[in-house]
């Protein structure tokens, strides 16, 4: 002890101390302060792969929406020149000059095809984000409630035995042939039970943890079914929901592509209506490029939501927080 004190320069009433009991004080446990979305993103981004992703998928949505705004994009400025038709990216570079939006040559009518494959991803990418803010609001909060009133459930099974049987593409193509084939009636087309499916998926998860002990003493206690579903069982299922998320946004550019590839997209040029319209070009000496460009962004786009989505909704899981 004698050591100590020299060691440390300290009187053994500095060293033992009294100190006065509180019960208070006594009752309460010392632990460090945790941060859901903090946690969520110290997993996330401690993988560097990660951060390489989602820099990748920040700067194509980014350039999506920025570069069409600055830049001036008329596709039939040039429909009447047959010089500037089907230019490879060497051919435009020299009859255009050294611009940006030559560096992937020129289509059909003489645009640049840099330029196009940007305005038709802003339009992609706008309608995967529309749709999936509608039909995953409403498909989580339904199926929700779906899983935890027992009334709902009678309902809703009906409607999802009878509608979720049919195939989706199916209504998809149905519904945009029945009206004119423009962006809001593409939203419609999948919006309109697009919710349905991630709203069963949201009733089975909720359906295996609504009898837990805490929703029962909630019950008990006249808390309301909506209330429930909000305050107990939805947060408890965030990275469910993430991972949902995550599949749900890739595969609304996908429909999209597909349609518009077999001609029943919309009107506007979206990447899927450019493939269609680039389809000769694939197998065209010298055109290549004009088709394998708004392929490779589509799957770029695609993969990297998917790929991202799918990391997050792991890092969400509270159970990779330790």
């Amino acid at each position: 002890m004698e050591d100590f004190n020299k060691k440390y320069q300290m009187t053994d009433e500095e060293l033992f101390a009294p100190i006065d009991h509180n019960d208070l004080e006594s009752e309460k446990i010392t632990a460090p302060r945790y941060s859901y979305w903090k946690s969520v993103f110290r997993v996330f981004f401690r993988n560097k792969v990660n951060i390489v992703i989602l820099s990748l998928l920040v700067f194509v949505v980014a350039f999506a929406y920025i570069y069409p705004s600055v830049t001036h994009y008329d596709p039939f400025a040039n429909l009447m020149d047959a010089n500037s038709k089907h230019l490879s990216p060497a051919a435009a570079m020299q009859y255009f000059g050294v611009d940006l939006k030559w560096i992937l040559g020129a289509g059909a009518s003489g645009e640049p095809t840099f330029d196009a494959i940007w305005n038709g991803s802003r339009i992609s990418i706008s309608l995967a984000f529309i749709c999936a803010a509608i039909n995953m609001t409403i498909g989580v909060l339904l199926g929700a409630v779906w899983g935890f009133s027992k009334k709902v459930d009678i309902i809703m099974m009906e409607v999802y035995n009878i509608i979720g049987n049919v195939p989706t593409i199916l209504i998809i193509s149905v519904m945009a042939m029945l009206f004119s084939p423009t962006f809001w009636t593409m939203v419609l087309a999948m919006t309109v039970i697009g919710w349905l499916g991630i709203a069963y998926f949201i009733r089975t998860q909720v359906v295996i943890i609504r009898d837990r002990e805490y929703n029962l003493a909630s019950r008990c206690l006249g808390t309301s079914t909506f209330k429930i579903a909000m305050k107990n069982i939805l947060p408890f299922m965030t990275s469910v929901i993430v991972t949902l998320l995550a599949t749900e946004i890739p595969s609304y550019i996908s429909y999209e592509v597909f349609l518009s590839y077999i001609g029943m997209g919309m009107s506007e040029m979206s990447l899927g209506r450019l493939i269609y319209a680039a389809e000769g070009a694939m197998v065209t000496p010298g055109w290549e490029m004009e088709f394998w460009s708004p392929v490779a962004i589509a799957s770029i786009i695609t993969v990297v939501l998917y790929v991202v989505g799918q990391n997050l909704g792991d890092a969400s899981d509270p159970r990779t927080h330790m």
